[in-house]
């Protein structure tokens, strides 16, 4: 599991920000009771450079048993006074006490070389507020995805109804989402006329996937294929679009949304390869969905691109009316049963 390093920044970030109110706040307490209660500053003083002596002590190299026994003592009657003197003013004792947010890390983010669980916390809030800036729908979840919209009556052509389709669709997405494995999952090609829902279980899949703590990254083929010749031919801030690229290349889980709406040129072409090829060489996985047909697509990309999709990606076909057109229609009052 790889994590998304801009994401991962934004939540040390805030990590640190946190850190730092919760030390101000500890400094605004002890000076509000050290304006009432002087005695205990000095207190406070005298218990810190008891610390200094037990450490100067310790690293005198000689015998120091006696000298950190005189400052154990020395301690432990400062603490008592401490002590009386908060429960004086009706204060619990631990009140001055440096109190940190996470007691396995103190606040660092960090538990030896691992990632610890409160920075990843954030790191998963921080990417699913990401994501939900950048999806199209809204609130997209497998719960309010409706396969009442789709009709269920066969068509004798096929020998199914477009709900019998799209039942397999949704339950390749949601299995797809809540069994993810680097290890063990396919790549999907979600295809089918517009506005039947591909980009809603496309954003599904990306929500419970970042959920999950793997690094997502939900790009229009559009703005994912712009970044490359932009990047190429100087066109903007090149870090910045190295970056993304980068992001693109390498994220755990890649939705290139809206496959064929881009203008096809050479260069978009050879930047969908390079995209494609890149992510199958990393074993990362990916999903695309488009408006295309897998024939479609073969007339429109070169033969390279073409076999891996064809031979790296799991086909999901979409069938049905255009949903959208259906809920913009004012005669639709009722939202069909699911």
């Amino acid at each position: 599991m790889s994590l998304d390093g801009r994401i991962l920044a934004q939540a040390r970030d805030i990590l640190e920000k946190r850190r730092r109110e919760n030390e101000a706040a500890l400094a605004r307490r002890r000076e509000s009771v050290y304006a009432r209660n002087p005695r205990l500053r000095r207190i406070d003083d005298a218990l810190r450079d008891s610390m200094l002596s037990a450490m100067k002590a310790a690293l005198s190299g000689g015998d120091a048993r006696e000298a950190l026994a005189a400052v154990k003592e020395e301690n432990l009657g400062l603490q008592e006074q401490r002590t009386l003197e908060l429960t004086r003013m009706g204060l619990p004792m631990d009140y001055l006490d440096e109190k940190y947010m996470c007691p396995d890390c103190h606040d660092t983010g960090a538990r030896g070389t691992e990632l610890c669980h409160c920075l990843m916390d954030i790191y998963r809030q921080e990417q699913a507020r990401d994501l939900s800036a950048l999806l199209k729908v809204g609130e997209e979840t497998f719960d309010t995805f409706n396969l009442g919209y789709y009709p269920d009556t066969v068509n004798p052509a096929t020998g199914h109804s477009p709900r019998q389709v799209m039942e397999v669709a949704y339950e390749t997405c949601l299995m797809y989402a809540r069994k993810f494995s680097l290890d063990t999952s396919l790549n999907l090609f979600l295809s089918g006329p517009p506005g039947l829902g591909k980009t809603f279980l496309s954003a599904c899949i990306a929500r419970e996937v970042a959920a999950k703590g793997y690094s997502v990254v939900y790009e229009t083929a559009v703005d994912a294929l712009s970044k490359y010749e932009a990047e190429r031919f100087g066109r903007g801030d090149a870090e910045a679009l190295r970056a993304d690229i980068r992001r693109m290349e390498t994220c755990d889980l890649l939705i290139l949304d809206d496959l064929g709406t881009e203008y096809p040129t050479v260069f978009s072409v050879t930047a969908l390869y390079a995209l494609i090829n890149a992510r199958l060489i990393g074993r990362r996985r990916t999903v695309i969905n488009s408006n295309l047909t897998p024939g479609d697509l073969e007339k429109r990309y070169n033969p390279a691109i073409m076999s891996r999709i064809n031979g790296e990606f799991r086909l999901v076909k979409f069938e049905g009316g255009d949903i959208r057109r259906l809920l913009r229609d004012t005669r639709f009052t009722k939202r069909p049963d699911r």
